[in-house]
């Protein structure tokens, strides 16, 4: 069972392999948004090269992850999931499937560590709390080896 650290602070500065980038199913071209949050936070450190990386995916189903580079991060890529639908929302099932989808991907990368931000807060509707459970109650269902950074944004 993966072991699970609750973090309050910044996703950039994690001491791990992977981070997360809760993203949108990728119809609306990078350039043209204006991307908030965890996003925008990752395009103003990293660069444009993950963004650029992430539009050779094309359309991403609901929940889907994919990995690109890390740009100017310091880590061995970013996983981006399709944590919203085109009405720029979250469903407990859009929580739940971007989370097991990034850890498959983690895993199957052979990364040992991975940072979540709240997939599907802020943007996506849901509160923090209801986030935070269903992401602890996701990760423990499943049985990957990979730790587990959930981290909840504090200045």
């Amino acid at each position: 069972m993966p072991i699970i650290n609750i973090v309050y602070g910044d996703l950039l500065q994690q001491p791990v392999d992977v981070i997360v980038n809760a993203w949108n199913r990728n119809f609306i071209p990078w350039w043209l948004l204006l991307p908030q949050g965890v996003s925008g936070a990752i395009k103003k450190q990293a660069g444009y090269a993950p963004f650029r990386a992430l539009s050779k995916y094309g359309m991403l189903s609901i929940g889907q992850a994919v990995l690109t580079e890390a740009g100017k991060l310091p880590y061995k890529g970013i996983i981006h999931v399709a944590g919203i639908n085109a009405f720029w929302c979250a469903t407990e099932d859009s929580i739940r499937k971007s989370v097991q989808s990034a850890l498959i991907l983690a895993e199957h990368h052979h990364f040992r560590s991975i940072a979540f931000p709240l997939i599907g807060a802020g943007t996506g509707g849901f509160n923090e709390q209801q986030v935070q459970r269903l992401i602890e109650q996701t990760i423990c269902e499943l049985q990957y080896d990979v730790d587990v950074f959930i981290v909840i944004f504090k200045k």
